[in-house]
Parts: C-alpha cells; structure tokens; sequence
C-alpha cells in the first residue's frame, strides 16, 4: 500500500493481504451490508453464513445517534470511538470496507464517508464489493474471531455534517450545491419512497445524480474521468462546495467518493435527508411532479 491511503482497494489488494495475514490490528476489513427494509434481506445473518476471511461486522443502525427519530444518524464522538475501538480498530489501522449488494457498492460508502468525518482518513472501499470478490473466485467463510479492542479516539469535522437548518438556510444563500443520489423517479416525486409516511420530491434547487450511475455495470466505481464528466453534465462545479443527500443519508455518500476520486475531497452530507426534510419541510419546499406534500 502506497504511504497516501487510497479511497479504493481492489479483490486482488484485499485477497493478497488476506493470504498473507496482514489482516489484524494494521487492517481490518468490514462488512457494512446495510439494505432497505422492503428487500428483506438480513446483512447480519448473511455475513454469519458467509463474509471475507478476517472481516468483521458494521451495524450502520447500531452505530448511530439512538436519540434521533430518523434513521442511522450520525453518533457522537465518544459513540463512534467506542463502537469502531470494538472492533480492534485504532488510530493506525488501514480499513477497508465493503458490502453485498447486488450492485457492487451500496453502504459501504457511507461507513467510508463516517470514518474519514470522524478524522479517520485511513479507509478504502473494496471496488466492487463482495460480487467483485466472490466474481474473482476468492474465498469466502462463516468463521469469525472477535477482534481485541482497542482505543480509537474519533474527531467531528463539523463541516462534513448538514443539518436541516443548514440546507434550509443555503435555500437562499447557495453557498453549497446539493446532489440528491436518489433514483430519478423518487427525485421527480413520480415513484414512491421506500419509508411509510414519506411522499416522493425533492429540495429546491437540488441536482439529480442518482447512485448506479457512479458505477460501472460489473459495480465497480467508474475512473475520474467519467465522474467528471458525470458531474459537469449534471451541473455542478467541483470546485465549489458541495453537500450529498438521499432517502436516509447512505447512497449520498456515493456522491462523496466519486467527488473525492475527482480531487474534491470536502463533501458534505445532509444526515437527515428526504426523511428529516420530508419530515419538517413546509409544502413550497417538497417540489414534486407527483402528489407532494400538503398540510
């Protein structure tokens, strides 16, 4: 590994260092498979059966502010250093996350996204995911170890999070541009949302980008020069600031690694999402070619 940890780490990186036990305290490998609800698949129980030799398990849920009434918030700093110490994650560990979805990448951005807004920036994404990993025919076990813990001490870069009041406020000011990765339907308030009580749309002025578009059909991250490409034809300046959001705050964080393999490595994400600005937003701002929002 290069002494700049890179933002991705490919199937062969990763099986090298598992066969050669490089995976312990210098690098630990997790599997962050969180799913929507209505897929009904079960990441934990899925990763007993069968995970990459040496990975351990990151609940996106468990490891979230448990106050919040919306989903998977960010935690405190004492929260995250706990939860992540946990694992046998410390200040000097490489790490490297992945998930199983069927595109290739789904979650595991945003667990890379936490680590680096906690002042971790020692994190990759696997490319491609465990369909990446299990296409190249490298193995797969239910064996798992607990890992020792050990201190991680964890540092908010405040700037990395938005709140509602944030994105409310930037209605008028524009200081930041805000891509919405979800599918266009859902953007357009013509598809509905996954979540009861929240009707489609989405924040004025915001950008359209939705997630699979980062990614190649095989669900690797496509190379700088196609997300540039992406991002130009979708209207956003890379060399402004930028803020990501999405249903829940997960696939936003594709945003944030396609910016940052571009050289944009400040993004922002709205934690709340459409859920929070759904939740709180008056009518005018629920813009929907659907049914929208109505008091």
């Amino acid at each position: 590994m290069a002494a700049q940890i890179r933002a991705l780490v490919s199937a062969k990186w990763l099986a090298d260092a598992v066969k050669n036990k490089r995976v312990g305290p210098n690098l630990r490998v997790l599997d962050t498979s969180w799913y929507l609800p209505k897929l009904k698949r079960q990441p934990k129980k899925e990763f007993r059966e069968r995970h990459i030799p040496g990975a351990s398990f990151f609940d996106i849920d468990k490891c979230s502010d448990n106050t919040s009434p919306f989903d998977h918030m960010m935690p405190g700093e004492s929260e995250f250093g706990e939860f992540v110490g946990n694992l046998g994650i410390g200040t000097r560990t490489h790490v490297v996350v992945y998930d199983a979805s069927e595109f290739g990448s789904f979650s595991a951005p945003r667990v890379w996204w936490m680590f680096r807004a906690f002042g971790h920036g020692s994190v990759s994404v696997l490319d491609g995911g465990l369909k990446a990993w299990v296409r190249e025919g490298y193995p797969l076990t239910g064996e798992y170890t607990k890992p020792e813990p050990v201190e991680f001490r964890a540092k908010l870069d405040r700037s990395r999070v938005k709140s509602y009041q944030d994105v409310l406020e930037n209605l008028e000011s524009k200081r930041f541009q805000l891509v919405d990765a979800r599918p266009a339907g859902r953007f357009r308030g013509i598809e509905p949302e996954p979540r009861d009580n929240t009707e489609p749309g989405h924040i004025p002025g915001s950008v359209s980008m939705p997630f699979p578009g980062f990614l190649s059909q095989s669900g690797e991250e496509k190379d700088p020069d196609q997300l540039r490409e992406m991002f130009r034809k979708a209207g956003v300046d890379l060399s402004r600031p930028l803020c990501a959001t999405c249903g829940s705050g997960v696939t936003a964080c594709h945003v944030a690694l396609a910016a940052f393999l571009c050289g944009q490595e400040e993004v922002a994400i709205y934690d709340g999402a459409w859920s929070e600005w759904y939740t709180r937003a008056t009518p005018e701002h629920v813009i929907s070619e659907g049914r929208g929002k109505h008091l």
